[in-house]
């Protein structure tokens, strides 16, 4: 058994390119003064969809895990559809090296298959894996991609669907430059601009930020939970090398947090609104500015919240209840009728642990969209999942 565990230790090894071999196992190894251990999850989901107003075709993410934006709301109502992958399964690396001042160095790299090419369900599901997070943190100091410095990990809820509460929180990895203490954090995060056409269509991806977006934030900690309040300063930006060169202000607020309620239970909550958001709310249900008329970048005002409460029904089982909406304040002379003006979704959900590394649950979900010229459509979705942490 000892040398099954060594060379088991010594693959793992081996794979991070250390060629140690691991004190502890596959969950940490050591190489002079960097341990570097493995962690991550199997997660199987299931999910039988229907929409109201015609499918999304084989592929559209959409039936993967929910996003706002995509919901149908024209088309000819089909019958349900039934979907299964394991593309949420990731697995990370962390290192951590003693230094001479006492600080240590922490380094991570985090893998997943979710939303990415290269994969189909006719014959292999052969998905690419994405980097997650790949981040060096010193001291106070942090380089890299990680998650915003405006969104809250710990106000999201407890939820089968890959977010739960996509439609009213931030959400999204960007590489930055990231100064942290006692609760404060300031933020230089690199910069996307996404733009709706004058008379609306396809969404324009500029990439021609000369300035990062700047976020400060700080998060008061105390035994009944959290509070975090941000706010963003940043540029919008389109040059299109001829006719157009134009750049817009943005800024947003956002409050977030969690309230313990009793022994297990808590609430979260989280409420963000701004001019020029964009890509930060609702996985881009709305872009950040449109083109006006004469070719110059208007941003585009959004509000978004959730709240939900999770239950823990005993050591084993929990539920939440998730409820989350978002709103765009569209000039519909500028952007056209087909843009997301709202959308919003309800969630209640069952887990259970049948042991601390096992975990199945299911979900059900109702989401409504609506344009601004008035289509709607909605959503309802029952999930299962099955789900192996290490």
């Amino acid at each position: 058994m000892i040398f099954r565990a060594k060379k088991a230790a010594l693959a793992v090894s081996l794979l991070l390119g250390t060629g140690a071999v691991a004190s502890t196992g596959l969950q940490a190894a050591t190489l002079g003064d960097t341990k570097i251990s493995l962690s991550g999850y199997i997660k199987v989901d299931a999910m039988y969809s229907d929409f109201s107003e015609g499918n999304l075709p084989s592929g559209n993410i959409g039936r993967d895990f929910y996003i706002p934006s995509l919901t149908p709301v024209s088309g000819d109502e089909e019958g349900a559809v039934f979907d299964a992958h394991a593309r949420q399964s990731r697995f990370r690396f962390t290192s951590s090296t003693s230094t001479e001042t006492g600080e240590d160095v922490v380094g991570v790299l985090e893998f997943d298959m979710l939303v990415t090419p290269n994969g189909d369900e006719r014959i292999s599901n052969s998905y690419t894996p994405r980097i997650r997070h790949a981040f060096i943190k010193y001291d106070k100091w942090l380089v890299g991609q990680t998650w915003t410095t405006l969104m809250d990990v710990g106000a999201l809820p407890d939820s089968v669907d890959f977010i739960g509460n996509t439609d009213g929180t931030i959400f999204g990895r960007h590489v930055m430059l990231r100064y942290a203490s006692n609760g404060f954090e300031i933020a230089l995060e690199n910069p996307e601009t996404t733009v709706t056409p004058n008379g609306g269509g396809g969404r324009i991806v500029t990439d021609d930020n000369s300035v990062p977006d700047l976020i400060a934030a700080y998060t008061m900690k105390r035994d009944w939970g959290h509070v975090k309040v941000a706010g963003i300063m940043r540029q919008l930006a389109y040059d299109n090398g001829t006719s157009i060169d134009s750049t817009e202000s943005g800024f947003g607020l956002a409050l977030s947090g969690k309230f313990k309620v009793g022994q297990h239970d808590d609430i979260r909550f989280t409420f963000n609104t701004g001019s020029g958001l964009g890509r930060y709310v609702a996985l881009n249900a709305s872009n950040g500015a449109v083109l006006d008329n004469n070719g110059e970048l208007d941003a585009i005002d959004t509000t978004a919240y959730s709240v939900s409460y999770r239950h823990v029904w005993n050591d084993k089982a929990r539920s939440s209840i998730i409820y989350s909406a978002f709103d765009a304040d569209n000039d519909v002379a500028l952007t056209g009728a087909a843009v997301t003006d709202s959308t919003k979704s309800v969630r209640v959900n069952y887990k259970h642990s049948w042991t601390k590394a096992i975990t199945v649950g299911a979900e059900y979900t109702y989401a409504e969209r609506e344009t601004a010229g008035g289509l709607e459509g909605d959503m309802n979705r029952l999930q299962f999942m099955a789900q192996y942490a290490f």
